[in-house]
């Protein structure tokens, strides 16, 4: 009894992580992006650069104990020569969100932070990669339902 509590505890972390994961980026690629394009470029860039400083800051935290949680479901379970294909593909789709926010925090994010006055296609570049993380946690979900009935 105490052990499905547990089990279940660790689901609910994953599910909570990638919630934040994959609805950050959608709403920081379909609604940020397009609402603060009202503001003149000095506060757009200034309100961009707060909200991903802000949504990676909170990434730091998520990405590792999603990647964890989710691993320590599959050895669970028997490890991943036990679980369904779509387990196995939901790793890796998780593997390429986490390279692609490493990547992406360790490069454009960092030269817009540092710079006097990041220019717009340092903020292109975060929107295209916040898309891509987006798109991947959009199929992971997708996959996910898929392995429901296996």
């Amino acid at each position: 009894m105490t052990g499905s509590i547990i089990w279940s505890l660790v689901l609910a972390i994953h599910l909570l992580c990638m919630t934040y994961w994959v609805g950050g980026s959608i709403y920081s690629t379909l609604v940020v992006r397009s609402t603060v394009g009202l503001l003149d470029p000095g506060p757009r860039n200034s309100v961009l650069l707060q909200g991903y400083t802000r949504f990676f800051r909170g990434l730091y935290q998520v990405v590792p104990f999603s990647l964890l949680s989710g691993w320590g479901l599959v050895f669970h379970e028997g490890g991943f020569a036990a679980v369904p294909w779509p387990v196995n593909a939901m790793q890796l789709l998780g593997l390429a969100m986490a390279v692609i926010f490493i990547l992406t925090v360790q490069g454009p994010f960092r030269r817009a932070r540092r710079a006097m006055r990041p220019q717009p296609d340092l903020f292109d570049t975060l929107r295209s990669r916040t898309a891509m993380m987006a798109g991947l946690g959009v199929l992971t979900i997708l996959v996910a339902s898929m392995a429901r009935g296996i």
